[in-house]
This record gives C-alpha cells, sequence and structure tokens, in this order.
C-alpha cells in the first residue's frame, strides 16, 4: 500500500479524483480483511477541526466512485493529542491540513502506531500539513533560516525561524506543500542547502505524490518539485504529471 500525499487547494467535488486512489486502496485493503465496505479514518487538526473533518470525509465519498465507504471522524481539539482508538481497526488513515505544529503535535503520540499500520499495508493521505508531517524530519511553519528571510511573510511582521522536528517517519525526505501557489519552493531550496534536512519534495496545490515500494507517482494539475544537495548547491528538478 501507498502513502499519497496532497499539496492543498483541493477542495471541492472537482477535486474527488485526486483522492480516488488512496479510496480504492482502501477498499483492497478491506475486501483483504472481508469487510465489503472500508473503514476510513478521517482526523482533522484544524482550527475548525469539526467542519474540516466533515469536508474531508465527503470528499473522500465522491472519490469512492460507486463504492461505499464508512468513514470514522475525528476532529481534535488543541492541546489534546490524538489516541490510539483514532485509527484502530481501519482499512485506511486521512489526515487534513492544519498548522502543522499543531498536526504533528496532536498525532505525536501515535507515530509509532502510524509507522506500524503503514507497514502493515494500511494506506495513508496526507493533505497541506497531514503530508509535511510524514517525513523523518517535518518542516515548521516557520519562514527564516539564521535570521533571513528564505520565504514570503507578512512584511509588517517579522516571520518566525525554521525548525525541523521529527515527522512520522514514513518518507525519508521533507515534504513543502502550497509550493507554486505561495513560493515555498525557497525555503525548501534553503533547508536543503544549508543541511536542515538531507533532501525534499515540494508538492504544488491540487496535485497528489503518491509514494509506493521504490516507485512515486504525480496526479492532478500541478507539480511535485524535488530538491537535493550536490557539490556547492542543490538540484531542483520536477516530477510531473
Amino acid at each position: 500500500m501507498s502513502v499519497h500525499l496532497i499539496g492543498g487547494g483541493a477542495t471541492t467535488a472537482a477535486d474527488a479524483p485526486l483522492y480516488a486512489p488512496f479510496v480504492a486502496e482502501a477498499v483492497l485493503r478491506a475486501a483483504d480483511a472481508g469487510r465489503s465496505r472500508p473503514r476510513i479514518a478521517v482526523i482533522s487538526l484544524h482550527p475548525e477541526a469539526a467542519e474540516k473533518a466533515v469536508a474531508l470525509g465527503e470528499l473522500l465519498a465522491d472519490a469512492a466512485t460507486g463504492s461505499a465507504i464508512e468513514v470514522h471522524l475525528t476532529a481534535g481539539r488543541h492541546g489534546e493529542p490524538i489516541g490510539p482508538g483514532a485509527i484502530a481497526d481501519v482499512d485506511g488513515i486521512a489526515v487534513g491540513g492544519g498548522v502543522v505544529e499543531d498536526v504533528r503535535a496532536g498525532l505525536e503520540p501515535v507515530f509509532s502506531e502510524l509507522r506500524r499500520l503503514v507497514a502493515g499495508g494500511v494506506p495513508y493521505l496526507g493533505v497541506s500539513a497531514g503530508a509535511m508531517i510524514v517525513a523523518e524530519g517535518s518542516l515548521g511553519g516557520g519562514s527564516r533560516i539564521g535570521g533571513v528571510v528564505v520565504s514570503p511573510e507578512d512584511s509588517d511582521e517579522a516571520g518566525d525561524e525554521l525548525e525541523i522536528e521529527a515527522g512520522i517517519g514514513l518518507v525519508d525526505v521533507a515534504i513543502e506543500v502550497h509550493v507554486a501557489q505561495r513560493g515555498m519552493l525557497s525555503r525548501l531550496v534553503a533547508a536543503v542547502e544549508s543541511g536542515m534536512v538531507a533532501g525534499g519534495l515540494g508538492i504544488d496545490e491540487r496535485t497528489a505524490l503518491i509514494v509506493g515500494d521504490s516507485t512515486l507517482r504525480v496526479e492532478g494539475e500541478g507539480s511535485v518539485w524535488r530538491v537535493l544537495p550536490t557539490d556547492g548547491g542543490v538540484l531542483v528538478s520536477t516530477i510531473g504529471t
């Protein structure tokens, strides 16, 4: 099974095809377990978590293309970590966006269980911040490195320093999101060049990166940007659809 990462922005019924490969894998997982309908854990740690969890569940239902699915919604609260019951006995796990530090902190107590489930064949879907936290080293929300601005920020307010925190560890490079739309490629380049992370993949909005066994696949209207260190700098390339 795969890790499915969406770079944000895909919030309407027209975007349902981006979610379809994840749902299809959950359907297969359910069939292997003898279930006619897949059980999908939908977790939101957004400031408007209840509304966002419902919206993500509806997108997954739209992506099911005729197959009935069973969604288990969890709307997290700030400062209250998600418990293992939220991801127990499911055929897929979907984590939405929000403030990346809050999403990471809310799920940190179940990181090891998430790794175990995905290693055992449960597909994972991360949207925006839910995608960023899958890395071994998860990018935070800061816009400066060593005091130097490396991504857009409010001109009237100095940004925070970029920090790297331990993520779930489903992929071994950093994940950036909203790349073309919010000018975040420069931050990923700077993080790699500074040695804060060993490499990275940046995902545009309305674009999905599907990470399988030794394979990368891109779906949607944008690009995935690969940033790797080289002698004296970095190498930037794109993985197209």
